[in-house]
């Protein structure tokens, strides 16, 4: 799926509105304007012709019958995150939602609009120089270092680039031990919030009330055991990165209360009075199946399209094997640094075994089954 405008060719754009009326106006607008439009009047069948329209830029209503405009651009992230997409609404307030949401909306157009401003924003959408395009090779965090030679993390890298740009949500999935803290710090050092805050909470590593106390902060006296005024992570993070990992570990009840920092980007002290806001650039990360846990009721559905924003998925290392010679050079040089000793080397017929081995505990166990061999042998 295209993600920007070719050179010489006249832009596609797909428009999405369940008002037929307003629907012919704006094709009528963005045709005569030199556009290539097509057009949907709900969520679904927008998402049906995305394949075979391959728009350069999608704009929908926010509100429709069969599927709001939340709903309907979190599918289209998760098909391709880097396409632009264009909210149109008649809902007061709406702004202020989406910005708070971090939508990664290229804008938003309140109805009634004018056709200049249609037009204007349109131009400013579609205008998109291509992405570079991303080879094999090592990308540094200060948490440490992805090393890839395969097409399937090569595509990944490239995705960062270009969602680190924005501010938009993003949803990290894959195994346990693929690197997705990784890919969130590059995400966060690659972007425009790289010189503030980049705090990071494991879901699953705290009992729900100290959870709680640890994101929202609390005031002196709002629990037994408070004695003094604590300051939650969403603060930390404010101006910067917070970085929310096993997400699906979360219990309900603090479900909600996540989702309304990230409808009203203000947090509450636990025994606070008053609301304090934030800017903060949310990214999450669950090795489960959170779409089958919003269908069994075990995670809020309205959480789940705030943090799926931009989905991105890291391969398991059984999906790209080829990583794994330039991954064991890799961790055999790191621990011949720290030991201040020669780099040892595997034997050929012990590579090959390593490279055919499926590692269900992906990079983590490869880089503990090196180090048990360095020290071993």
């Amino acid at each position: 799926m295209s993600s920007s405008a070719e050179p010489n060719r006249q832009p596609r754009i797909l428009l999405v509105d369940d008002d037929s009326d307003h629907l012919a106006l704006c094709s009528r607008w963005l045709s005569l304007s030199g556009y290539r439009v097509d057009s949907a009047n709900s969520g679904a069948e927008a998402l049906a012709s995305l394949e075979q329209t391959r728009p350069d830029l999608v704009i929908s209503d926010l509100v429709m019958d069969d599927m709001n405009g939340l709903h309907l651009l979190s599918e289209i992230h998760r098909q391709d995150p880097v396409l632009p997409t264009m909210i149109m609404s008649g809902k007061a307030g709406v702004p202020d939602a989406l910005e708070a949401a971090h939508l990664g909306v290229s804008a938003f157009l309140e109805k009634p609009f004018a056709k200049e401003s249609l037009l204007s924003a349109v131009a400013k959408a579609v205008d998109i120089t291509p992405p570079p395009a991303f080879e094999a090779g090592d990308l540094q965090t200060s948490a440490g270092q992805l090393v890839y030679r395969s097409a399937v993390m090569q595509e990944l890298i490239g995705r960062v680039h270009r969602v680190a740009a924005g501010t938009s949500t993003v949803m990290l999935s894959g195994e346990t031990g693929t690197g997705k803290e990784l890919i969130a710090r590059a995400l966060h050092e690659l972007g425009p919030r790289r010189e503030q805050p980049f705090v990071s909470i494991n879901c699953s590593a705290l009992p729900e009330q100290l959870l709680e106390s640890e994101l929202f902060g609390h005031e002196k006296g709002a629990f037994t055991g408070a004695t003094s005024r604590h300051t939650g992570l969403f603060q930390a993070a404010d101006g910067g990165t917070l970085f929310l990992d096993e997400i699906g570990d979360m219990p309900l009840s603090l479900q909600a209360k996540v989702l309304r920092v990230l409808q009203d980007f203000a947090v509450r002290p636990v025994g606070g009075l008053h609301a304090v806001k934030i800017d903060v650039r949310v990214i999450s990360a669950t090795h489960q199946d959170l779409a089958g846990m919003v269908e069994q009721k075990q995670f809020r559905d309205d959480l789940y399209y705030r943090l799926n924003v931009v989905p991105l998925h890291v391969p398991a290392l059984r999906q790209r094997a080829e990583d794994i010679p330039a991954l064991l050079e890799f961790f055999l040089q790191g621990l011949a640094e720290r030991s201040n000793e020669p780099a040892k080397s595997f034997a050929p017929e012990a590579r090959a075994a390593l490279i055919q081995a499926p590692f269900p505990g992906n990079i983590r166990q490869l880089q503990n089954v090196v180090e048990r061999c360095v020290v071993l042998s």
